[in-house]
């Protein structure tokens, strides 16, 4: 029973990690489709997909 409540406890980083991987798997997804997809209007919104996903930020 101490190894399940240590397990519980310990899920917040297990989460963490897990929703990072599908972010970073997401990222790929929409990147690969960017660029091998067969028609420009899907690479053009696979494009633009991808631009929302990752923001980039300036530092002022």
């Amino acid at each position: 029973m101490s190894a399940l409540l240590a397990l519980l406890d310990n899920s917040l980083p297990v989460r963490v990690a897990a929703a990072g991987l599908l972010y970073v798997g997401l990222v790929g997804t929409v990147a690969l489709v960017s660029v091998l997809a067969p028609t420009p209007e899907r690479r053009r919104d696979a494009r633009s997909t991808l631009s929302i996903l990752i923001r980039w930020r300036r530092s002022k």
